[in-house]
């Protein structure tokens, strides 16, 4: 859970929250309900409405989390004097996210919740992880290692490449004999060297 999600959250939050991600790995997004998540945290639904108004909100808090731990992971990067070097650590970064937070993943881009909708605050804070990308290109752009372009435009074609491949990680990792991290590592190398100044 980010350090954000925690601090806005009591104990019982933070126990809906993590039924929520348990159910959503385990039974799917039918099994989502107030009723559900509310006795597999052991509380009863008053706390469910209390805290998120209902299961919308306790999806949109999922959709933030991810974001959020995405965004630390980001952020955790210590800029060196490479930044073509950061740029490929960030992209690990994203990558661990993702396959140890599959369900998040699944919620902040997979739209495993059909009915969900993210409020302007969410995508708010959804953007602001590809702004951090788009910082680290433009790092990159102006140290004469990437050509120029917008920055949120260059953002757009890493991410894309970055998601296409975990995506089909997360689909089909337990049946296709494939090393998903070298894919991820030769697939988006590809990408940064056809950017290459």
């Amino acid at each position: 859970m980010s350090a954000a999600t925690a601090n806005s959250l009591d104990e019982v939050g933070v126990a809906l929250l993590h039924a929520a991600d348990r159910l959503l790995a385990l039974e799917g997004p039918a099994a989502l309900t107030v009723r559900r998540i509310a006795a597999d945290a052991g509380v009863s639904t008053m706390n469910v409405y209390s805290r998120f108004g209902g299961k919308d909100g306790v999806v949109e808090q999922l959709f933030v989390q991810g974001f959020e731990l995405l965004g630390e992971g980001m952020r955790s990067i210590d800029e060196t004097d490479d930044p073509m070097l950061d740029l490929s650590r960030c992209g690990t970064a994203y990558r661990e996210f993702a396959v140890a937070h599959p369900t998040l993943y699944a919620v902040m881009f997979d739209r495993v919740v059909a009915d969900y909708e993210p409020s302007p605050a969410a995508l708010d804070t959804a953007m602001g992880t590809l702004v951090l990308l788009a910082e680290r290109l433009q790092r990159a752009m102006d140290a004469g290692q990437l050509r120029r372009m917008e920055a949120m435009h260059a953002a757009a074609i890493v991410w894309s490449t970055c998601h296409g491949v975990i995506s089909l990680e997360l689909k089909h990792v337990t049946d296709t004999p494939v090393d998903w991290k070298r894919v991820f590592d030769d697939a988006t190398f590809a990408v940064m060297q056809g950017l290459a100044a």
